[in-house]
């Protein structure tokens, strides 16, 4: 028998392609064959006795706050939340609101620390989505957002990590994008400005994944917006029901999906710098939320790009 000699390397680089070819059709697969379709009632919304996206608004502003285990945090940012708004509607009685906290399936009293507000500044103000089980934060979102009265739907985290009395600066990235195509508009807060600082107080671990997640969001996903995940964005009404009832992720990359889905819809989006505070508690776990978040990344666009998921404009009525 003669011996086997090594491939030339020509025929190496055929065999590395080959392979690569292999892996990228049989993740494409994976991705493909593992897509799940939306739940029924979040594409249809359903109409009854509950507000509902689809019914023309009722109010200026939507607050949609997801909370999932933050009977510590949410206080702060309701005290904050409720205080700015009340004085702005005081200054300006035209200028009508809502808050809808969203008990993503909490172990803790979130719900009832929530209720509290409600006692307090009643149920045409604030009110109490609560969710059986956890579906993340963007399948929370979803469900405020479609149940939503707004003429804006703001997106804030329970945290209160962005001071609420920056809505005016995203209110002012908003006007800015006028006249809006079909009445759809989105200013995303960002923190971008502040990842220098950021940096210094990171381990390089931290640091690197980091920058591995921002290149895999500009690589597979969203070109224009430099940070994605901040949880502070505004939308129109009509931008928020297109851009949400084609929403698959439910969890961390839900916010990449949705920029990515805006963009592809031709929505305009702005991004404007907003005051950021690094809040303890927080439910991401470095490692495994980042791995967990770079998947949902490159299933986004492989699903998107495999005809799994596909995107239309929807109809309101």
């Amino acid at each position: 028998l003669l011996p086997s000699l090594p491939l030339s390397l020509p025929a190496a680089a055929l065999a590395l392609a080959a392979l690569a070819a292999f892996l990228f059709v049989l993740i494409c697969a994976i991705a493909h064959v593992t897509a799940k379709k939306m739940p029924r009632e979040d594409t249809e919304g359903r109409k009854g006795s509950l507000p509902n996206i689809r019914d023309p608004a009722t109010r200026e502003l939507s607050v949609v706050v997801p909370s999932y285990n933050e009977e510590d945090r949410l206080p702060l940012m309701m005290d904050e939340a409720l205080d700015y708004l009340e004085k702005r509607q005081k200054r300006d009685p035209s200028f009508t609101y809502e808050v809808i906290v969203v008990n993503d399936g909490s172990k803790d009293q979130t719900a009832k620390v929530a209720k509290e507000y409600c006692k307090k500044y009643g149920s045409d103000k604030v009110r109490v989505l609560s969710l059986e089980k956890n579906r993340g934060k963007g399948g929370a979102v979803r469900t405020g957002v479609f149940s939503s009265r707004g003429k804006k739907i703001l997106m804030a985290d329970a945290d209160g990590a962005t001071k609420f009395a920056d809505i005016e600066k995203v209110e002012e990235g908003l006007k800015n994008l006028q006249p809006w195509p079909k009445e759809m508009a989105i200013s995303c807060g960002s923190r971008a400005h502040l990842e220098k600082d950021s940096i210094a107080k990171r381990s390089y671990f931290r640091t690197l994944l980091m920058y591995g997640f921002h290149f895999l969001v500009w690589f597979l996903c969203v070109k224009e917006i430099r940070d994605t995940q901040c949880g502070f964005k505004l939308l129109t009404r009509e931008a928020a029901f297109q851009t949400f009832s084609n929403l698959h992720i439910e969890r961390w990359a839900f916010d990449v999906e949705l920029l990515y889905i805006a963009q592809r819809l031709k929505i305009p989006i702005a991004e404007v710098a907003v005051n950021w505070t690094e809040i303890e508690g927080s439910k991401l776990v470095p490692f495994w939320s980042w791995l967990q978040m770079g998947r949902d990344l490159l299933f986004i666009r492989l699903r998107y790009m495999t005809g799994a998921w596909k995107l239309e404009a929807k109809k309101c009525n």
